[in-house]
């Protein structure tokens, strides 16, 4: 039998909440229309659980560095730094020809040119952004299959994505380590040592995978992803020995004991662990022990069928599996940076799109906070993986589309940011509460559902359908030990139709193209505002307490502000 709760205040209402639960606190029903039982969150303000995890921030990833080019993406990225406080970035293609990085003259000596690069760092640099390094793909003039090569030897891989990356390894280690001395000495020269010794230098991306590292001989890929390791890694330590290089950047949790073993072994320097992974399974029926070790795949052309593992902790438990693999290494103190991480890895996968991202994003962040950073894949859908988006939402990865709408997994991401600089100590699973210096009080929850059930559709078929939500049990919001006085409240929430502009994408017919009416219109649905305001007034007890209805994959922001005569 349902418990009911007298609410000192209770905020819904059928147009803002859903029709599930009305005005005075009812609970909501199942689909049998029967109540379902509430969901405390009972908090203690005064129980400071101590400085809040920024994790979530350290690191965002985007396409490649090329893109940085573009007055939009910049835009796109300023908004996130303002909204989000990212403070690294991390990219493909740094050595891209596209960028002119490097070539040769008739006798083959090396001309370099960092004009390009600069550009884009020099922006990153300006909005308090730093580069997280990839070092990758190869110069064309460098590599040693050319993508000219109309004969390239059986079996050797020469390129990835519409843009052909090379990702052969060098014909020349000499000529490779010099240009990698090159361009981390221009570096110094141009932002000084104490800012580049605040960088991180990630060697290649994913040499494990197929698609990008073309050793001689596949059965010698390790081997000579580690060769390529370590001549990259002394190479930029050659330029200042504070300067921080790690990998394998791994798709999937493969080779961390083995590169560790090697480094230690041979000398070879080696400062963080980093690997990605993402929530996929290999089928739809079953969580594939093999598809969670590997972490992830490639949708290159954007025609796979893919499905969200069932596991819908299945990131998570990836994430920190690690960390007893280092613990029983000769380095076990090494920090782990996740550089890339999302529920699916194709561009064209709609779940990134749909309201449920924004729960799921935050149930990985809330179990995620002992590594050293989840670097979200990616800020944008300015985007070139598999050429220019077709379409204003097509599954792309960004936290924001190709037109500037924000998703709800930005909202998910600004309002983590929205939270205080403390802590508070919170039993709940599923939220954070936390207060600032002012002695304002916030609290941020949520459901993760499945609500697929037992659909066999794959992501395309399912997460391109509209979703309409069924109602949760109830979330009472009990916040204790609060100073009385006057307050502002703010609830904030995504989920069905609220910062959710996808769903009104798809109720418009989901065009292949949106008019500019459109796009206001779609804009207008993700504007992260309030759902509810009003001041409300603590008595001496320093208790407020309140009844949330909560749908399928809700998230909601609650946020106490006290007025200046109360501070």
């Amino acid at each position: 039998m349902h418990r009911m709760f007298r609410a000192l205040m209770v905020l819904s209402s059928a147009a803002g909440w859903g029709a599930a639960a009305q005005l005075h606190g009812q609970a909501p029903v199942d689909g049998a229309g029967k109540a379902t039982p509430a969901r405390i969150i009972d908090i203690d303000c005064s129980a400071v659980k101590g400085p809040r995890s920024m994790v979530y921030q350290h690191c965002v990833g985007a396409g490649r560095v090329a893109e940085g080019l573009r007055a939009d993406w910049q835009a796109q990225l300023k908004t996130c730094k303002d909204a989000i406080g990212f403070q690294y970035l991390r990219c493909h293609a740094l050595l891209h020809d596209e960028l002119g990085v490097y070539r040769e003259d008739k006798q083959g000596n090396p001309i370099y040119n960092w004009q390009y690069i600069d550009m884009v760092y020099d922006y990153l640099l300006s909005i308090h952004v730093r580069p997280f390094v990839e070092i990758g793909f190869m110069p064309e003039a460098l590599a040693s299959i050319k993508l000219s090569d109309p004969n390239p030897p059986e079996g050797r891989n020469v390129s990835v994505f519409w843009w052909k990356g090379n990702v052969t390894p060098p014909q020349s280690y000499d000529k490779w380590d010099a240009l990698i001395k090159a361009l981390v000495t221009h570096w110094t020269e141009r932002y000084g040592a104490e800012e580049v010794a605040q960088w991180y230098f990630e060697i290649w991306n994913e040499p494990n995978h197929p698609s990008f590292f073309s050793p001689v001989q596949e059965a010698t890929r390790r081997d000579e992803y580690f060769e390529l390791y370590a001549h990259t890694a002394k190479a930029v330590k050659s330029v200042n020995a504070s300067y921080r290089v790690g990998g394998p950047a791994a798709a999937g949790m493969l080779w961390i004991p083995e590169l560790i073993s090697y480094c230690s072994t041979n000398q070879v320097p080696l400062d963080f662990i980093s690997y990605h992974c993402y929530g996929m399974a290999a089928q739809h029926t079953h969580d594939n022990a093999a598809a969670n070790l590997a972490g992830g795949g490639l949708d290159e052309s954007g025609n796979k069928r893919l499905w969200l593992n069932r596991d819908l902790h299945n990131t998570a438990k990836h994430v920190l599996a690690s960390r007893p693999l280092i613990a029983k290494s000769s380095m076990p103190n090494l920090p782990v940076h996740i550089t890339e991480w999302s529920a699916s890895y194709s561009n064209h996968d709609p779940v990134h799109d749909t309201y449920f991202e924004a729960p799921y994003i935050l149930d990985q962040l809330k179990q995620t906070e002992t590594v050293a950073s989840m670097s979200y894949w990616t800020f944008t859908d300015i985007f070139e993986e598999t050429g220019p988006a077709a379409t204003p939402f097509e599954g792309g990865f960004g936290l924001i589309n190709l037109e500037g709408i924000k998703k709800p997994a930005f909202f998910a991401y600004s309002f983590l940011n929205q939270l205080g600089a403390e802590e508070l100590v919170d039993p709940d699973d599923h939220s954070w509460a936390a207060r600032d210096k002012s002695g304002g009080v916030q609290a941020l929850f949520w459901d993760l559902t499945d609500q697929r059930g037992n659909d066999p559709a794959d992501d395309w078929d399912f997460f391109r359908r509209v979703l309409v939500p069924k109602a949760k049990e109830s979330v009472t919001l009990k916040l204790r030990g609060l100073k009385p006085g006057s307050y502002h409240l703010s609830i904030s929430r995504i989920g069905y139709e609220k910062n959710d502009p996808y769903t009104a994408y798809l109720k418009m017919g989901h065009p292949s193209q949106i008019t500019p009416a459109q796009v206001a219109a779609l804009k207008a649905q993700a504007t992260g505002a309030p759902d509810k305001e009003r001041d409300i007034t603590i008595a001496d007890a320093g208790t407020w307490q309140a009844d949330f209805p909560m749908r399928e994959d809700d998230v909601i922001l609650v946020k106490l502000v006290p007025s200046v005569g109360s501070r």
